[in-house]
């Protein structure tokens, strides 16, 4: 079994989080829940930090037990985390866990996701059982994501982030998706392998900041709707149609200020009319716009990412 952790700009946290991994695994092989030569892969994303002289380090400790994969530039974490697995899967890795790098995913659940492996799941999903940490918006724009994600007909997992185990065989499997626009959530529980969860909670950062600020949750919210969705650009249609509702409640009205006289409360109507059709039009052409650009990154067909050097 290997644990993939993607990295960037996590140099505070990576040695705490390297021996708390550590730990866990002398005591599952102990246990004899895993074997000798299970291993943790760091996948450094580009840093700009000393992340990846850390990992050098850890190597150079403990060769059998840290390996390291330091991708060419910044790729964002679905694929650095989709660089690890596949990593993974050349190891020859029965299985692997997939967790970030600041240790709130709690790492004691992995003995229960490796029970569940053991009993048929071939994809296990860390969730949490709790959100009282977050703030409330935070928990509220959560919680409106995933019922939006639902709604557009996209299977996720609610309160599952990427702590997941998955087996060699649901690997083979991802493997076969070759879209740049990765965005491993929907696409995980899509496999169609039998799934199990496992519920922690989840904690706080050992060391350092949040690598996910508002700007890229949303970022990373839109890449989810539009990788697996076209219910947007139907939602074009069903708001021109609208717009030619009002359109036509706005003629009538218009005809009414006429015929009685008061003509001049047309230009309140004409205005709302104006700024209704254009605020729909622009909409439309960002949400067209959006699938168009996937379109213009999917056809170029160039790689997810370039891995620099491998330890």
């Amino acid at each position: 079994m290997m644990i993939v952790v993607p990295c960037y700009n996590e140099e505070e946290a990576l040695a705490v989080t390297a021996e708390a991994l550590r730990a866990k695994l002398e005591e599952l092989k102990q246990g004899r829940l895993i074997q000798e030569t299970s291993g943790v892969i760091f996948v450094d994303d580009g840093s700009h930090d000393g992340t990846w002289s850390i990992i050098e380090r850890l190597h150079g400790q403990f060769p059998d037990l840290y390996h390291g994969v330091k991708l060419a530039h910044n790729r964002g974490h679905q694929n650095a985390l989709y660089a690890g697995l596949m990593q993974a899967l050349a190891y020859d890795a029965d299985a692997c866990i997939s967790m970030d790098a600041d240790l709130q995913d709690d790492p004691d659940a992995v003995d229960e996701m490796i029970r569940e492996y053991q009993n048929g799941a071939e994809i296990v999903f860390g969730v949490r059982d709790n959100r009282d940490t977050d703030t409330a918006f935070k928990r509220g724009t959560a919680h409106a994501f995933y019922a939006l994600m639902g709604w557009l007909g996209t299977e996720t997992v609610p309160d599952h982030a990427d702590y997941r185990l998955m087996s060699r065989e649901a690997l083979k499997a991802l493997s076969q998706y070759r879209e740049v626009n990765l965005f491993l959530r929907g696409i995980v529980p899509s496999l169609g392998f039998q799934t199990a969860k496992v519920y922690y909670k989840r904690g706080t950062r050992v060391a350092g900041e949040s690598k996910y600020p508002l700007k890229k949750m949303l970022t990373f919210a839109l890449e989810g709707v539009t990788s697996f969705s076209t219910k947007p650009l139907a939602m074009i249609t069903g708001m021109g149609a609208l717009s030619v509702l009002i359109g036509i409640v706005m003629f009538i009205y218009t005809l009414v200020s006429v015929f009685s006289g008061h003509a001049v409360a047309g230009w309140g109507s004409i205005m709302c009319s104006m700024w209704f059709l254009g605020g729909f039009v622009l909409l439309a052409i960002g949400i067209v716009g959006e699938y168009i650009g996937k379109i213009y990154l999917e056809v170029k067909q160039r790689p997810r990412y370039i891995v620099e050097k491998s330890i």
